[in-house]
């Protein structure tokens, strides 16, 4: 399906019972989960390096992250591999690439603009700065995250440093 300036894809997956989606743009590839090399001293949420075509990837437990329990994983287990624009840093290092574990990815959807709704600052367990929109659907609700904004300055250099 084409998509006209009236409407962007996203990439939706699971962290659990809620449905989140992240910009298609930014994702580079999708593989199965594999065990990340073990980082000493990380934040809790740096699950380690995966080593993807030769670079070493900093990958991270979303869930961890967003406050929920741990990742355990199973067959549905995946790990998106994502290129972030970040414009707090310095122009040649602008791309932040890194793993992102997800318990179920789902498939490539188009929203509409006028679908997209604005994060509501109640009713939600996330801090409503991560969100750069929801869309309502039969089952419910998927959220859209903005990663940048999810991952502070600090994040984003211990992550690089990782790397």
């Amino acid at each position: 399906m084409a998509t006209t300036s009236q409407e962007a894809q996203f990439v939706t997956f699971s962290l659990g019972e809620e449905i989140f989606a992240v910009p298609v743009e930014v994702v580079r590839e999708i593989l199965d989960y594999a065990e990340a090399f073990k980082i000493p001293n990380g934040p809790d949420y740096l699950l380690g390096l995966r080593d993807v075509r030769g670079q070493g990837v900093p990958t991270i437990d979303l869930r961890l992250k967003l406050g929920m329990s741990k990742t355990v994983p199973t067959s549905h287990t995946r790990v998106l591999v994502l290129d972030i624009p970040m414009e707090s840093r310095p122009m040649e290092s602008r791309l932040l690439t890194l793993g992102l574990v997800a318990d179920r990815v789902f498939e490539v959807t188009p929203f509409r603009n006028d679908q997209i709704e604005a994060a509501p600052d109640i009713g939600v367990r996330w801090r409503s700065d991560y969100i750069s929109g929801v869309v309502r659907r039969e089952t419910g609700f998927v959220v859209i995250v903005d990663l940048a904004r999810l991952l502070s300055r600090e994040d984003a250099s211990v992550l690089q440093s990782a790397a």
